[in-house]
């Protein structure tokens, strides 16, 4: 079932499946031909918005942690991109190390963990956990709510590898995304593959980079379809030294977040769109939902008050907050019980390995739905998958819908792979 959208079912959404649909080999053919250019992230999920007008990705996490809201039918297409993915960095691969999160007490994260291991055990790798947790010295055993166990090790550094005691990976995979900094156990791994690479993760990372990229393949891909851009496209500028908690740099904000609003405003004139345009004013760095705001007139970020202040000057790992990116606000018309809803997409290599929904009741159109309070609903997939059917009325059709939301996904995947590559600090530069 597709979620309850409120805008009519005929509004530019509906055209722009239609033109979706309809493009189908064109558009999977233009992907095939980026993937023989560009490498895939290891993994990547996506937050999209729909807003009826437009569908756009808001963020992009290449260390995705909610792999236990994926249905269990969706298991063996995830496998089967693991499978593919290993095979292209180690196809010789008995071993993977994996290493979460260092808040491992939280239990859903954990269920997470347990179905990544799941996946790859599957693929044919033995898994093992290493934490980077340095308090943790010998084998620990969590227990998790449906009763199962994980074990998590301290990790063994010899030279230039990295593992556990008895257990040599050839490939380990990071499902930690750094916030807090690169640790030196990590760095110079010299005979072993480590995914995603270092400078994905955002001690180094920055969403300015990678709505630049984005902004590259949504023109590429607008230009394949003869569409505005602007249609899968946030605007967005970025302020480079501020610091909320004694605001200072908050006149660039406020000067940006102006100049955006009119941006804005000018298209949903074009559009005829009867809305008031917002602004998405978050850390561009870090991720969990933290250091977010939602600004409707550049006059509040005079008065913000001590604990928006506060709640903007920190993000996860207690990291300071100095940059900022201002993000064209893209609201939600999706509900799933009366409660507002956006489609997050998963993928491992570069296949949509399924997705769900995250759903807030306490949260509005235009606001953050990452925040505590928020529940999750597996996409519908129903039997079907990703077979999008034509010929069905658009906004009508589950698979069309979901077909749509993965071509969406997919665009932001690739944009993270022209950004890797831009960011590379091992990759050669041509003068």
């Amino acid at each position: 079932m597709v979620p309850h959208l409120i805008t009519a079912l005929t509004g530019p959404i509906n055209e722009l499946e239609q033109r979706i649909l309809e493009s189908m080999p064109a558009i999977e053919r233009w992907f095939r031909l980026e993937w023989m250019e560009h490498t895939p992230p290891f993994y990547t999920s996506v937050d999209i918005r729909n807003a009826g007008f437009k569908l756009a990705p808001v963020d992009t996490n290449l260390f995705p942690g909610g792999f236990n809201n994926l249905t269990p039918e969706m298991l063996p297409l995830a496998v089967q991109a693991a499978m593919a993915a290993i095979e292209k960095i180690c196809p010789e691969a008995k071993n993977l190390l994996l290493i979460p999160e260092k808040h491992t007490r939280n239990t859903f994260y954990l269920t997470n963990v347990k179905r990544l291991m799941q996946i790859f055990h599957q693929a044919g790798l033995n898994v093992r956990l290493g934490t980077l947790d340095e308090e943790i010295k010998a084998p620990t055993t969590l227990t998790l709510p449906d009763g199962s166990e994980l074990v998590i090790e301290p990790l063994v550094r010899t030279r230039g590898r990295l593992g556990l005691k008895h257990f040599d990976p050839c490939t380990i995979l990071l499902n930690n995304d750094l916030s807090a900094g690169i640790p030196k156990v990590l760095e110079n791994l010299h005979e072993q593959y480590l995914l995603p690479p270092l400078h994905a993760g955002w001690a180094v990372r920055r969403k300015t980079h990678h709505f630049q990229s984005y902004e590259e393949v949504a023109k590429k891909f607008a230009k394949l379809l003869g569409m505005d851009p602007w249609l899968i496209n946030p605007m967005f500028n970025q302020c480079g030294e501020v610091n909320f908690a004694e605001s200072t740099g908050l006149d660039c904000v406020q000067s940006n977040v102006d100049t955006l609003l009119g941006k804005i405003r000018r298209k949903y004139k074009e559009y005829g769109i009867n809305e008031k345009p917002f602004v998405v004013v978050k850390a561009d760095n870090g991720t969990y939902g933290m250091g977010i705001m939602t600004v409707r007139d550049a006059k509040e970020l005079s008065e913000i008050n001590r604990r928006t202040r506060n709640k903007m000057s920190v993000i996860k790992d207690g990291q300071e907050v100095s940059e900022v990116i201002i993000q064209e606000g893209v609201p939600t018309y999706e509900r799933m019980n009366d409660a507002v809803a956006e489609p997050v997409v998963y993928m491992i290599d570069r296949y949509v390995v399924g997705g769900f929904y995250r759903v807030h009741a306490e949260r509005g159109v235009d606001e953050n739905l990452n925040a505590p309070g928020s529940s999750f609903v597996p996409l519908a997939f129903d039997h079907s998958h990703q077979l999008p059917r034509p010929g069905e009325k658009p906004g009508a059709s589950a698979p069309n819908r979901f077909y749509m939301y993965g071509v969406v996904g997919r665009l932001a995947m690739l944009a993270a792979s022209y950004e890797l590559e831009a960011t590379d600090p091992e990759a050669e530069v041509y003068e």
